[in-house]
């Protein structure tokens, strides 16, 4: 765990897709693909890991996770809940993300949000995330090496791995019970 700078440096804490790198023309979905691949590189696992792909979109269509496209382009909206969907996957269940956004697909529908501020809001949320995680890892870190004097390095690592999977757990159960109560609120 010496190289834990290095390692949040690795994980590309920071890569999101900004308003200003969402072009204001719809997109075939290639370019979809294209422009995620792109974005989100930094933050794969490996290379082999693939941000995006066809089968992707098509089942977040055919799930009514998005709206419906129009003549096969995908609009900045899209794009907007597509990337939504992107950082919501790692955690939730589709059925869950398809509950927690139809609200939204509809308002987007309706005309009766403002997605782009609505968007921006959530990058900032995101951002003060990434600073709070920062310094987190760096606590919990601090707390394995104090609680162990003369443990090997692979047992702080183990410590450490199930410290952050626990967390990590923490988190999501509470999104699923936020997710329950806007299902029991339709």
């Amino acid at each position: 765990m010496e190289n834990f700078n290095q390692l949040i440096e690795q994980l590309g804490l920071e890569t999101s897709l900004t308003l200003e790198e969402i072009p204001n023309i719809d997109l075939y979905m290639d370019q979809v693909i294209q422009l995620f691949e792109n974005t989100f590189a930094e933050s794969k696992r490996n290379d082999e890991e693939k941000v995006l792909t066809k089968t992707m979109i098509n089942n977040y269509a055919k799930g009514k996770l998005i709206f419906p496209i129009k003549n096969k382009k995908y609009s900045k909206e899209h794009l907007i809940l597509i990337s939504l969907i992107y950082q919501l996957k790692g955690a939730l269940s589709i059925n869950d993300i398809k509950i927690l956004l139809d609200g939204v697909n509809k308002k987007i529908i309706k005309e009766a949000i403002n997605l782009d501020s609505f968007y921006n809001t959530y990058l900032n949320l995101t951002n003060k995330n990434v600073e709070d995680f920062k310094m987190d890892l760096q606590d919990r870190e601090s707390e394995v090496k104090e609680s162990m004097d003369d443990v090997a390095l692979y047992l702080e690592q183990v410590l450490m791995i199930s410290s952050l999977v626990h967390m990590s757990n923490l988190y999501r159960k509470a999104a699923e019970k936020l997710i329950d109560q806007i299902q029991i609120e339709k």
